[in-house]
């Protein structure tokens, strides 16, 4: 290029499932903003809160959990964090809910905006201590808060019992919401919504399962940027289109050999824990760098449900990764290391994800002697900044290296 000349600027092809993706984000917290600015009653919700329920009623409601990930991912977690730790919220919990907590009492931050509730929606089936969080949202804001619990499952299976359970608080839920708004349920919408939700799930569960390729065809960290869809718009027709797309790609990528991992993938690790958002570059550089592409997760498929009917739909919320026991929830860890040839196992030990972090020591520990893989975990946080040293993170990646390295003998 010469003297003068300037690089052409970047455009995103719009036929692209990276486009429409980014799109469907877009356009999902505008038209919240514009319920909101007509009048309409809308709501902040739990990211694994029923989604059919308030598709099917036609509300409009943001995810504070969605929200919190992005302002951190753009460099804001710190700044966030501080106000709600002036307020008298402890660093100590989760940096989603001090960051919630904060654009519960600025009502603005640029960095990534969304209107504030007139009701909010917790399920607890992710994490119990998001009860507090929401509970506090709804008695500084004077606004409902509508609870659906879905107890820990000791058992593999979900029992009937556990089904009628949680079934009495979902039709409990649609009638708080029917009130609270005028909308109408409808069993009609409801079979429609159930199957576009489907549809959605079917393809994102099978993109994600691409990665059971050798060399993988996607860069594993592209997987948790395109969550943010499988979690606020699964019942949506553009989301089910946007990942059919997606998994095309994968497809044809899969044919031609190529793929969105821009090195030569030298070795396949699972990564355990939410991303790290503030420091996304770093520990992405820092297995790039090394030839290592993240190939499995447990993260991304827990957004994806398939079911049949209503009583389906709560055994697919009773079933989710945060809400069953740890011998469950290794063995499905186990299945995708096996099947997607996971060399290495990289656990993030999340500071603001006690429920998340505290059972992994064992479960990763059975994990590395079931499927003969090494293990190593890192200090981080999923959104404040504060609570990760790159240092260590490079230190305990390369000695990660060296023992795949040696696995392999010596070869790389």
């Amino acid at each position: 290029m010469g003297e003068g000349e300037t690089k052409p600027k970047f455009t995103i092809d719009p036929n692209s499932a990276k486009f429409k993706l980014n799109e469907i984000v877009a356009k999902h917290y505008k038209e919240v903003q514009e319920a909101k600015d007509r009048g309409e009653k809308i709501g902040w919700c739990a990211s694994n809160f029923p989604q059919e329920i308030f598709q099917t009623l036609g509300i409009k409601v943001c995810y504070p959990e969605n929200q919190a990930a992005a302002i951190a991912a753009r460099g804001a977690g710190q700044r966030l964090c501080e106000i709600s730790e002036a307020e008298g919220y402890s660093n100590d919990i989760c940096a989603y809910a001090r960051i919630s907590l904060a654009h519960m009492k600025t009502g603005e931050t640029p960095e990534q905006n969304m209107p504030l509730p007139d009701f909010v929606l917790c399920c607890n089936n992710i994490c119990n201590c998001m009860i507090k969080w929401y509970e506090n949202i709804a008695k500084e804001l004077n606004i409902p808060l509508i609870l659906i619990d879905i107890p820990f499952n000791p058992d593999y299976e979900v029992s009937d019992a556990q089904v009628d359970y949680v079934k009495s608080q979902f039709l409990a839920a649609i009638e708080q919401l029917e009130e609270i708004t005028g909308r109408k349920w409808s069993d009609e919408k409801f079979k429609e919504v159930m199957e576009i939700s489907n549809r959605t799930s079917r393809a994102w569960l099978e993109a994600t399962s691409y990665t059971r390729y050798t060399p993988s065809p996607l860069n594993g960290f592209d997987l948790l940027n395109h969550m943010a869809v499988a979690v606020c718009a699964r019942g949506t027709v553009e989301a089910a289109e946007a990942f059919e797309t997606l998994l095309e790609e994968y497809k044809k990528a899969v044919k031609e050999g190529t793929s969105t991992f821009r090195a030569e993938e030298k070795y396949r690790i699972m990564f355990e824990g939410i991303a790290c958002w503030p420091h996304l570059r770093a520990t992405a550089t820092g297995l790039k760098s090394r030839g290592i592409n993240m190939v499995a997760t447990i993260y991304a498929d827990a957004f994806g449900f398939i079911y049949d009917d209503f009583d389906g739909l709560i055994r697919a919320y009773c079933n989710v990764p945060n809400a069953m026991n740890l011998e469950h929830a290794r063995d499905k860890r186990e299945a995708i290391v096996n099947k997607t040839h996971a060399e290495g196992l990289l656990v993030h030990t999340n500071r603001s994800c006690k429920l998340w972090s505290g059972f992994m020591y064992e479960m990763s520990r059975q994990i590395g002697e079931d499927c003969g893989i090494p293990v190593t975990s890192f200090d981080g946080d999923q959104a404040d900044p504060r609570n990760f040293s790159e240092a260590q993170y490079e230190t305990r990646v390369q000695g990660l290296t060296e023992i795949m390295e040696s696995n392999k003998g010596g070869k790389d």
